[in-house]
């Protein structure tokens, strides 16, 4: 009876599902860092011949690698400090204040995310055509800007929705003044959430390719698209496994930072009023 009762509860639909995602995400991670480590892989070994480093040294020993990881470093440290400045002030405001159009104004910065991002772009691409935006860095600085609003937007307005407003009339009661209140009692209720989503905003314009691509090429060569271009170029394909395996670096990072501070429902907070 005990037995049937521990069968029961067995979901077999969740482990069946889990198991499908194992394989569609896990099996081609494995794959992709298995050949980053390859010397020789050939057809039909289902094991590679030779473990070693020799394709990460010649990889690494290429100038462009190099260009292109100072210029994605470059674009993602710019946008990010442009992305906080103009929408951090905007999340506070969403979050505290109330005027005319604030909710429309709200969900707008979701409707970007809600359509085809290329077919978008195609079209940003045809207005910096005519302002000459095209093939230069600043031009793919505003055209990530724009991937950066959900992050920036709306998990700060989540953060500081969340901080304890009796704590800031407490203070505001013994004399405090606002900026007082905010740098003592605000911010470090909503900063570690506002530093997950800065970061987060960081590696998403890190991996950025389609927009960079767009806008970018040929002058403007980040990572990714580096990447893109070897995986389709070269005839040696741990070229491409081995910038693969360099961009896992910072995603990984950044998830067990955001982890530790983003409960699952901060971007349903940010449907407070």
């Amino acid at each position: 009876m005990a037995r049937a009762l521990v069968e029961k509860r067995i979901d077999w639909t969740g482990i069946f599902f889990a198991v499908i995602l194992t394989i569609v995400i896990v099996v081609p991670l494995l794959v992709v860092g298995t050949w980053a480590f390859t010397n020789v892989w050939r057809y039909p070994s289902v094991i590679p011949q030779e473990f070693g480093l020799k394709f990460w040294q010649q990889t690494l020993a290429r100038a462009d690698v190099w260009s292109a990881i100072t210029m994605s470093l470059s674009l993602a440290t710019v946008v990010t400090l442009l992305s906080a400045i103009i929408c951090l002030p905007a999340a506070y405001a969403f979050a505290r204040m109330d005027f005319p159009g604030r909710n429309i104004l709200f969900f707008s910065f979701l409707a970007g995310h809600a359509f085809p991002k290329f077919g978008l772009l195609v079209a940003i691409a045809g207005i910096f055509l005519s302002l000459n935006l095209i093939g230069t860095f600043w031009g793919v600085v505003l055209i990530q800007l724009v991937g950066t609003l959900l992050f920036m937007i709306w998990i700060p307005v989540a953060a500081f929705q969340s901080v304890d407003r009796r704590m800031e009339e407490a203070a505001r009661d013994v004399g405090a003044g606002p900026f007082r209140v905010f740098w003592s009692i605000t911010l470090p209720q909503a900063g570690p959430t506002i530093a997950a989503a800065i970061l987060l905003s960081f590696v998403g314009t890190f991996y950025e390719t389609e927009g960079a691509w767009l806008i970018g090429a040929p002058q403007i060569r980040t990572l990714p698209v580096l990447m893109i271009s070897f995986i389709n170029n070269q005839p040696v394909i741990q070229y491409g496994a081995v910038l693969s395996v360099l961009l896992w670096v910072p995603s990984f990072i950044a998830l067990l930072f955001a982890r530790r501070v983003i409960s699952s429902g901060s971007f349903a907070k940010g449907f407070g009023g």
